[in-house]
């Protein structure tokens, strides 16, 4: 299991892990009312840090979760955590916690929301995972579908019961039977250079990785895509692979009660693409002259 590093934040401040900053009085805390999202440190930099913050500030405002407005009142607290902990190629989760509302709300809070996050070292996912799948694991008509609530012990929960059960994640199928996502990634399916992965009108998660795959990276003879996908349809692709922030593209191996292929060809010219955009983004947020790069 992995565990967070020394240093916390905890709004303005950096400070200990063990530290005892937090109220039960704090609404978000007990239930799950706030926002979240998770970070690749990459040289010691923030990466999509505009992208998350955006995805965080549209689903703050569909929560009603107060967020500060200045994109750098997080950022500038979150680099004080990276120096901090030291770092520089790890994991952030960053959560925006409301504070006041509900009817049981503890006295003397005066902030309207805490920003908490904290970092821990990246993980190794292994070179492909085993799927299994969950009916009825997203409902797509929900108002809040697609929303990254504090609220995961659902997820976390089929999560777990995966990993008892010689699993590494969840296929989660929405209430029409169609693929939606996994509990923590998107999904793709592949056919030749055509890539597919679920509109969001299937309750998935507006993933980073995922939108970075359909609206910046570019690979020659290959086109990635939203369209509606069913189980039978992972059957017949020549590839299926899984991506989120922390994990990047990964293949699946296996999934429960279906017959897929293994192929790697498409996978593996969108992770170089990846890597590639990730390096640029690196270089000019470091502000090294092109000429310089490599």
């Amino acid at each position: 299991m992995k565990l967070m590093h020394r240093f916390v934040l905890h709004n303005d401040d950096v400070q200990d892990a063990h530290a005892k900053s937090v109220s039960v009085g704090q609404t978000g805390l007990l239930n799950g009312w706030g926002v979240f999202s998770t970070l690749r440190i990459a040289g010691g930099v923030l990466f999509a840090f505009e992208r998350h913050w955006a995805r965080m500030r549209r689903d703050a405002e569909r929560m009603r979760v107060p967020f500060p407005e200045d994109p750098d009142y997080i950022k500038s607290r979150l680099l004080k955590l990276v120096d901090a902990n030291h770092a520089f190629d790890a994991t952030l989760r960053v959560a925006v916690v409301r504070n006041h509302g509900g009817p049981f709300q503890g006295p003397g809070i005066e902030r309207d929301f805490d920003l908490v996050a904290f970092t821990t070292a990246l993980a190794d996912w292994g070179d492909s995972v085993r799927l299994t799948l969950k009916s009825y694991g997203r409902y797509a008509q929900n108002e809040f579908a697609g929303v990254k609530i504090m609220s995961w012990a659902q997820n976390l929960t089929w999560y777990e019961e995966a990993h008892q059960r010689g699993f590494d994640e969840v296929v989660l199928l929405n209430e029409r039977g169609e693929v939606s996502e996994c509990t923590s990634a998107n999904i793709f399916a592949a056919n030749g250079g055509r890539v597919l992965t679920p509109p969001l009108i299937s309750g998935c998660l507006p993933g980073v990785t995922r939108e970075l795959l359909l609206n910046e990276i570019r690979v020659h003879g290959i086109s990635v895509r939203e369209q509606t996908i069913l189980p039978e349809d992972l059957e017949e692709a020549d590839e299926v692979f899984i991506t989120s922030t922390a994990r990047d593209l990964l293949p699946v191996r296996l999934i429960e009660g279906l017959r897929i292929k293994h192929g790697n060809r498409v996978l593996d010219e969108l992770r170089g693409a990846l890597a590639a955009y990730r390096a640029d983004y690196i270089r000019n947020q470091a502000g090294i002259p092109a000429s310089s790069r490599v």
